[in-house]
């Protein structure tokens, strides 16, 4: 099989898992926060679970990267999907014993699945030409599209399953993700080949350990590394930052316009148009990576989070609803054009034998800075208002411009270069 067929039918491989773990990973947190709820006794467990899944990716991030470089991509991704349906699993155990405890720790091992998903846009670049590298990222990313939409459309059915299963009704969109997360790993792990190295693309071998031992080009050994080039250190805050942005805005966003007073079905339809925007992009954000350059996609991915800040702190007063989806769409494409730029860019910019563990590093990060940015959000609302949670936004997106313009005097993007 050519090089070029290769990638081609792992880049489908790879969107058919996308669009798997999507339907999981929306199906489980749609409802996770009431069901949640329900086992605590308490509404304030409710924002745990986007606390908790976010933690789990963080954590197993790092692991996952680590196993690719000893065993290839396809066992750890399979084996992150693999982790996401026991989650899932644990989830139901959980609800079936009115056990909330057991609920987060299935919901730690539910975020594996995230974790999988966030590495699948490196393992579309493997084999990919330079000149399409950050295309055959975009379109992996954009399958996630499809899924994450549908996922949350499937509670209801979800529900009349649990209590045809005799399952708590709330978990039955549970059973979605646990076959989700069972299938993407089976689908993986079956038809996923690792690409050989070849000369002029972005892999990186992944079938042999390399050459110098894995320990000493663990995560941290490669974020320390990265620190003293400012063009991986952009990458860095641009994929972190971004993630954090979106995050903290987003968790929110339900909440404010709850309190003042617009019904489910409008503040459904913002998230929604949000999703589409965090996604349905991602393919002109790639071209114009592999056009204009990284550093190019990332500083817009910048204008544009700040003109959805700006708006959203326009609107705080009163959360009118048209108003509310621009800046929610705004979010969701400064999100996009930060994480495929910075994810390119953080390709480009790490030596070869360096750059999969930095990409479980980088990963590990914008898991943790979202899992904080939720956690600080809550009180910032109560305090100051919706206002303020922009504000919050704002105080994490002017060092990460700062980075990003500091790069821009260091060597020039490949497609910038051309």
């Amino acid at each position: 099989m050519s090089s070029l067929s290769l990638q081609r039918r792992n880049q489908t491989v790879l969107v058919i898992g996308q669009l798997l773990s999507g339907v999981g990973v929306a199906s489980g947190v749609a409802v996770g926060g009431i069901l949640a709820a329900q086992l605590a006794g308490t509404t304030a467990a409710s924002g745990f679970v986007q606390t908790a899944a976010a933690l789990g990716a963080g954590l197993v991030a790092v692991p996952l990267a680590n196993l690719a470089v000893r065993t290839g991509r396809r066992r750890a991704l399979s084996t992150g999907f693999a982790l996401g349906a026991v989650g899932a699993t644990l989830v139901l155990l959980a609800s079936a014993l009115g056990q909330f405890w057991l609920m987060a720790v299935g919901m730690l091992f539910f975020g594996s699945a995230t974790a999988a998903g966030l590495q699948a846009r490196y393992a579309a670049v493997d084999g990919a030409p330079q000149e399409k590298a950050g295309r055959a990222m975009a379109i992996v990313i954009w399958a996630t599209t499809v899924g994450s939409v549908a996922g949350p459309n499937l509670s209801e059915p979800g529900r009349i399953l649990g209590i045809g299963l005799g399952l708590v009704p709330l978990s039955g969109p549970f059973v979605f993700s646990l076959t989700a997360f069972a299938t993407a790993a089976l689908v993986i792990a079956v038809f996923f080949l690792t690409p050989p190295a070849t000369a002029g693309t972005a892999d990186v071998r992944l079938t042999q350990p390399p050459a110098v031992p894995a320990k000493r080009h663990g995560a941290w050994r490669a974020l320390r590394l990265a620190s003293h080039n400012p063009r991986a250190l952009a990458a860095l805050a641009a994929v972190t930052g971004g993630h954090a942005i979106m995050v903290g805005v987003m968790v929110m966003t339900p909440v404010a316009m709850n309190s003042h007073g617009h019904s489910l079905e409008i503040i459904g339809i913002v998230i929604s148009l949000h999703i589409l925007g965090m996604y349905a992009a991602s393919p002109l954000f790639g071209w114009l990576v592999d056009r204009l350059g990284a550093v190019a996609v990332i500083l817009a991915g910048s204008c544009i989070f700040l003109a959805a800040i700006t708006l959203g702190a326009i609107v705080s007063d009163s959360s009118d609803p048209l108003l509310m989806s621009a800046a929610l769409v705004m979010l969701g494409l400064g999100w996009s054009a930060c994480l495929i730029g910075g994810s390119s860019l953080l390709n480009q910019s790490a030596d070869a034998e360096l750059r999969v563990p930095l990409q479980g590093a980088n990963d590990m990060l914008m898991n943790f800075a979202a899992a904080g940015m939720a956690a600080l959000a809550g009180p910032v609302l109560a305090a100051g208002g919706f206002f303020w949670v922009n504000m919050m936004a704002l105080a994490v997106l002017v060092p990460m411009v700062v980075l990003i313009v500091r790069a821009l005097g260091s060597a020039p993007d490949p497609a910038t270069a051309a």
